[in-house]
């Protein structure tokens, strides 16, 4: 029951708060759970040049629910319960790549690993882990 990726932007357009959307996220792919294109903008550098971690979270958290209504073939209300990321190399200068692939999705839980990449190469800038309990 996978979305298509016009109802997959349609998702996060109707779902996710202001300053996500000001993010400027857009939906690659949702086949195999989801990516997102986080694009590289000055504005989610931190001192140093390197993307800001709070921006890579977000993407994390928002390409796990783009999956999640993938795999449901349209959106539920759902609630993160926990996200962990580790970052693993700075990303300066390049869109980054956001892939969330669900683990376990069942009745009331669902469970994720997220790696991003930046654009171009095949290094993992960060992996998170989520578990998200589905309200609907």
């Amino acid at each position: 029951m996978t979305l298509t990726l016009a109802a997959a932007e349609k998702v996060l357009a109707d779902n996710f708060a202001p300053w996500v959307l000001d993010l400027g996220l857009t939906v690659e792919s949702v086949t195999d759970g989801a990516v997102l294109r986080l694009p590289w903008s000055d504005r989610l550098a931190r001192e140093g040049g390197g993307l800001c971690g709070q921006a890579l979270m977000a993407a994390a958290d928002t390409a796990t629910v783009i999956a999640v209504a993938s795999a449901r073939g349209g959106f539920v209300p759902m609630t993160t319960v926990q996200q962990s990321i580790s970052f693993q190399r700075a990303v300066v200068g390049s869109d980054v790549l956001v892939r969330a692939r669900l683990t376990k999705a069942g009745k009331r839980m669902a469970f994720a690993d997220i790696t991003m990449t930046a654009e171009g190469t095949d290094e993992t800038a960060a992996h998170a882990t989520a578990v998200y309990a589905l309200l609907g």
